[in-house]
């Protein structure tokens, strides 16, 4: 990565249109950018956490362009935070990723890039089902204490080299992880992070999350 780790950096905030809704979102583009990776977030998440945001930190430093975005308006968020149940409604999340998967094609300064998926907790679920529905526009696929089960009736769809990645004690979701791996039949490849938690706050372990996307993006992304 440190080839790539003085490049400059276009960044700016965007309205990533989508579902027939407006969204907030952070777009960053190295200059060679290739690819672009668009993130997913977990639930009751955003576009500013700040897990996703250091693993795009890092993805920018190894030449990827990273998308950043709300999957919900702000009344949806107001009205999640009491119900709790949009977080879990995949079908929608999955419709604001092909969204804006089709919002990047056409924007000026990323159309022509290849697309990846960045996809932690539900956003997981979310971007394997808008992989499957979408299986020329999305290359790779990478998991963050995902919730592939979610996404299970697609799972076999999904044609984009998949890398699934769960902390060691993670217990119920690397189960469930461990089953999903057995139902995709793309390139795909489980990676147990030891002594890490759904949330990665151990030390290094986020780090360790970085440089397997890191990893997997450049060996199924066109890159700077």
């Amino acid at each position: 990565m440190s080839e790539s780790a003085h490049r400059p950096v276009r960044e700016e905030s965007v309205s990533v249109v989508a579902d027939s809704v407006q969204l907030e979102g952070a777009l960053a583009i190295p200059e060679g950018a290739r690819s672009v990776v668009l993130f997913a977030h977990g639930s009751g998440s955003s576009r500013l956490s700040p897990r996703n945001r250091f693993v795009a930190a890092q993805l920018q430093r190894a030449g990827f362009a990273t998308l950043l975005f709300d999957l919900l308006t702000p009344d949806e968020e107001a009205l999640d935070a009491l119900t709790r149940h949009l977080r879990f409604d995949i079908a929608l999340l999955a419709e604001r990723v092909i969204g804006a998967t089709q919002w990047l094609e056409q924007h000026p300064l990323t159309r022509g890039l290849r697309v990846g998926y960045f996809g932690a907790s539900t956003g997981a679920a979310a971007a394997l089902v808008a992989a499957a529905r979408l299986p020329e526009a999305v290359d790779a696929i990478v998991s963050r204490g995902g919730r592939p089960d979610l996404a299970e009736p697609h799972l076999v769809e999904v044609l984009a080299p998949t890398l699934l990645v769960v902390g060691e004690l993670d217990t119920y979701v690397l189960e469930l992880n461990r089953q999903a791996l057995a139902r995709l039949k793309a390139p795909s490849k489980l990676v147990v992070i030891p002594r890490a938690s759904h949330l990665f706050e151990e030390p290094g372990a986020l780090e360790q999350v970085a440089k397997l996307a890191c990893e997997w993006f450049q060996a199924h992304l066109p890159h700077a």
